[in-house]
């Protein structure tokens, strides 16, 4: 086994085990969080505390998708996917792009539904200390995730920190609109709810855009371009780029290129700095899964 080859299996059992961490603390805490909520809402007599309870047991759900995306992503090439299960992730975090978004209509439409209808009710002020708790914890996830998604680029990973940061804000409602009925302004509840959801259903468009790009074999940055031409450029025995193209794909990169290098060189001289392209671009660049060279005859393109 080539070091390339164990080097990639060493990286994709560290995201596994990563996502694993994160999946099952996070888990673990939205259903006590879930059950803390959906009693102090009941006792406190506050819908909006039992909503957001719910919505944070739905956390637990969109969990258990990102881990399963980012499981799949990480299997070994086989015949009938010789380019890798990575775009499973970027799938994955569609869906949960789509629950998002999906939560934040339906938070929308209750708040609107309740300013027209006039349903305000006032909750006990023990629903003060659920919703403070949730902001926090919530927050905390999220943060927590979102560290561990940038650690090992995990766009389903991402899309479901986003989804706890869905859950601190509508807290974040909860509180403005227990607090505000408390004190005789029951209509904040429900604006907090409209505002917020408009929040949410933008980052849940950001995330599927994102995975989307991810999908559909995007160019990649600038910056990332620029630093592969400047690899190829410096690699004794090329005389120019006749042709650079990157494609996104999932949280890896793909790169087609073609050199012109001395046509007086024989077959194994131009084949050895092809291979020292292909090779510096895969070891400098980390996200490059697999760079394929051709060789052209200067001067006799």
């Amino acid at each position: 086994m080539n070091l390339q080859l164990w080097g990639e299996i060493m990286n994709n059992e560290q995201r596994i085990k990563i996502a694993n961490r994160i999946s099952v603390v996070t888990i673990i805490a939205n259903i006590i969080l879930s059950v803390i909520k959906v009693i102090v809402g009941f006792i406190g007599k506050s819908n909006a505390v039992i909503a957001d309870g719910f919505h944070s047991l739905s956390d637990v759900f969109s969990t258990i998708v990102a881990l399963i995306g980012i499981r799949l992503a990480n299997k070994e090439d086989d015949e009938n996917h010789p380019y890798g299960h990575e775009k499973i992730e970027p799938v994955m975090g569609k869906i949960l792009a789509n629950i998002l978004l999906i939560t934040a209509l339906f938070m929308g439409y209750n708040g609107i539904k309740n300013i027209i209808q006039g349903n305000y009710t006032i909750p006990e002020k023990i629903t003060i200390y659920a919703a403070v708790f949730s902001i926090i914890v919530k927050e905390w996830m999220y943060r927590y995730t979102v560290k561990g998604a940038k650690k090992i680029d995990s766009s389903a990973l991402l899309a479901d920190a986003w989804h706890h940061r869905s859950d601190a804000l509508s807290s974040v409602g909860s509180l403005l609109g227990v607090t505000g009925a408390i004190l005789g302004y029951p209509i904040l509840d429900s604006i907090a709810a409209v505002i917020i959801s408009v929040f949410v259903a933008k980052v849940a468009i950001d995330i599927y855009l994102q995975s989307i790009k991810e999908l559909i074999d995007s160019a990649a940055d600038e910056e990332t371009i620029d630093d592969i031409r400047k690899i190829i450029l410096e690699t004794e025995g090329v005389i120019q780029i006749d042709e650079l193209k990157t494609r996104i794909h999932a949280n890896k990169l793909y790169a087609d290129v073609e050199i012109s290098v001395s046509k007086d060189l024989s077959v194994s001289q131009a084949h050895d700095i092809a291979e020292n392209v292909h090779y510096k671009i895969e070891k400098q660049i980390k996200k490059v899964k697999h760079c394929m060279v051709h060789v052209n005859p200067f001067g006799e393109r």
